[in-house]
């Protein structure tokens, strides 16, 4: 199963879940979960090839909605569940998949969509940091600096250093090879008839107006809210906006 964090205590209501995106982790949801906890319990899990979860060949979306659906299970069998990006992904097929484990749904700045914009420039950023001459988690962000300028994004990625080990808690090699699974989306029938919102930041394009058809096609409850001033790693940007709109849709 995948190594899950928690936050908070297990009550009557059901759990949230929180799924990552792609180079992510569950403690990069620390900050968010534990403010969620005052209310909720709340369930951050690495997913696979990512931070202490385990490794696979194959990272495609049926494989990590069948990773959640365990997870949910394992508590209480009933969660509303939030991703972002590629567990935003894994979040609706799971639904539309597993929908009596979804009570309500939050898809965080993603469509069932197929993207081009490839994000493999970031997996040969990390392999060109020389981990040999990484002591300290500044070290390896002045040594991505010279491939990605993004200040939000070098911290993000040193998430997922081992700099005990030096070693990145990401299985690169898998990634890039599945990287045309994670950029798609599969051919899922049926429907998802829960709550679900869809919530972006007006500075990303992950979301156009086009993208509606099909998501309402899927999701016909859908709803939709922009987060000012966030791009597509809104949560990061917009911490405190992004929690306060989970709060709002997905009262106790």
């Amino acid at each position: 199963m995948l190594n899950t964090l928690t936050a908070g205590t297990p009550g009557p209501t059901p759990p949230m879940l929180i799924v990552h995106g792609l180079y992510g982790s569950g403690r990069n949801w620390g900050v968010i979960a534990k403010r969620l906890s005052d209310e909720r319990f709340v369930l951050t899990p690495d997913m696979r090839n990512h931070g202490d979860s385990f490794r696979s060949d194959v990272h495609d979306y049926p494989a990590m909605a069948a990773d959640l659906a365990e997870v949910i299970e394992a508590h209480g069998g009933h969660a509303d569940v939030v991703g972002h990006s590629m567990g935003g992904k894994a979040a609706m097929v799971l639904a539309l998949t597993r929908p009596e484990l979804v009570n309500r749904l939050v898809v965080a700045d993603i469509a069932p969509v197929t993207y081009t914009h490839s994000q493999i420039q970031f997996i040969d950023a990390m392999r060109k940091v020389d981990l040999s001459r990484v002591a300290k988690r500044s070290d390896a962000v002045e040594q991505l600096a010279e491939h990605v300028e993004d200040k939000t994004l070098q911290a993000f990625f040193t998430q997922s250093l081992d700099i005990k080990n030096q070693s990145w808690k990401l299985n690169l090699d898998a990634l890039a090879d599945q990287m045309p699974h994670i950029l798609g989306f599969p051919e899922v029938t049926g429907t998802y008839d829960g709550s679900t919102l869809f919530l972006s930041g007006t500075d990303s394009d992950y979301v156009k107006p086009e993208y509606r058809d099909k998501i309402r096609a899927h999701f016909p409850k859908a709803r939709f809210a922009k987060l000012p001033g966030a791009g597509h790693w809104l949560h990061a940007e917009k911490p405190r906006e992004f929690e306060a709109s989970l709060r709002a849709f997905l009262p106790i």
